[in-house]
């Protein structure tokens, strides 16, 4: 049949991994909109003419309002921060927005690499932020402590931690407050590496994030730990389900450059930790050549819905769930280059799987060839092979 073929086929196969869900739409026609340019002032007015700075703009932004970012690169040295009193509403959410057909970059390579050193904090709620790259900051490149945001079509890349974190603003934050139902969509984490190798994931809701966090659509690549970071511990005990839904990870481990951090976990999504039992939803993902696992449970004994994923050539287990009462349904693994190990999958699995165990299933045949993945004009992910 050929090449071309085999492409459409596997077009098929992946466009059935993914469901066009429209993203979430901007609030109602807002109030106002202040414009802000790399070259503004803060005593600026705020139009489009007299555009003012970004810390400025922050502190008049009012529910329904808009923040529209110029193009260009905004250098800062200090965290921009997003104060837990500045919050829109459910119905009026303020926006941060790029400027139709240009792209913002927040750059904090001033920063040195400190857990305080953070680029943006959304520390508010029913926060809109969409379009904006954020990079090379000291710590995390975007910090979500706030609630019912909605991250959208952004980029975080060559921080020193993970890309994208949502976690409590503080070790006081009591727990009713950890922040939950937030949305991550239609965004890329990549390159993002510490100096231990170790900790800087692509996205992460872990230690101290509440209930309802979701991320869709989204693609994790060439970080040097894991392309998701679930993690639990005992001092904090369990986090709030996550879903994950719709997404790529691939090649987490080594840095686009090829740097790579052996001792690192480098697997594509980390689930758990400390073995407390937190029941994720993971469905319609990829998890595709990562250093380590492509899905694991990492000690997560709780009961996990793990539905229609596919792993591919992980360097380990395609799927490692070596305890647990997870729940997988039509999950697909398959392996073309050599190395790698049986998939383990403790739990409810029945005749709609189809794990590795020594050669590839019939479904294996539509993830053959070469990995492409864009996003469509309505945020949805497309991957396709061939």
């Amino acid at each position: 049949m050929g090449s071309s073929g085999r492409t459409k086929k596997a077009l098929t196969a992946a466009v059935a991994l993914v469901t066009v869900v429209a993203l979430a739409p901007p609030s109602a026609a807002a109030a106002t909109t202040l414009f802000v340019a790399p070259n503004g002032k803060d005593s600026a007015a705020g139009t489009l003419a007299d555009p003012t700075t970004l810390t400025a703009a922050l502190t008049r932004v009012g529910a329904g309002d808009t923040i529209s970012l110029r193009g260009g690169t905004y250098s800062f040295a200090q965290t921009v921060t997003i104060a837990p009193g500045n919050s829109g509403t459910s119905s009026a959410r303020k926006t941060l927005s790029a400027y139709a057909g240009e792209k913002p970059v927040l750059n904090f390579s001033a920063m040195k690499e400190d857990p305080a050193n953070r680029g943006l904090a959304v520390n508010g709620s029913y926060w809109r932020v969409a379009g904006i790259v954020v990079e090379r900051a000291g710590d995390n490149g975007i910090f979500v402590g706030g609630s019912n945001n909605v991250i959208e079509r952004v980029v975080t890349r060559f921080n020193r931690d993970s890309g994208l974190q949502i976690s409590r603003i503080a070790s006081s934050t009591p727990k009713d407050q950890w922040p939950s139902n937030n949305l991550v969509v239609s965004s890329e984490s990549h390159d993002n590496a510490d100096s231990d190798g170790e900790d800087a994931d692509g996205f992460a809701a872990k230690l101290t994030s509440g209930p309802g966090n979701v991320f869709r659509h989204d693609v994790s690549h060439n970080n040097i730990d894991d392309g998701w970071d679930l993690y639990t511990k005992t001092d904090t005990g369990p986090i709030g389900p996550v879903t994950i839904e719709d997404s790529l990870a691939y090649a987490n481990g080594t840095l686009s450059n090829g740097t790579v951090n052996k001792n690192g976990d480098r697997n594509g999504y980390k689930l758990g930790g400390d073995k407390i039992a937190v029941n994720h939803i993971v469905r319609r993902d990829i998890a595709y050549r990562n250093g380590h696992h492509g899905f694991t449970y990492n000690s997560n004994p709780g009961s996990m819905t793990v539905s229609d994923n596919v792993g591919i050539d992980n360097a380990e287990r395609n799927f490692s769930f070596d305890t647990g009462t997870s729940v997988f349904r039509n999950d697909t693994s398959c392996r073309f280059a050599s190395g790698g190990s049986n998939d383990k999958t403790v739990g409810n699995v029945d005749s709609s799987d189809q794990f590795w165990t020594g050669k590839n299933g019939a479904r294996c045949s539509s993830y053959a060839g070469t990995m492409k993945w864009s996003f469509a004009s309505d945020g949805r992910l497309v991957v396709t092979f061939g």
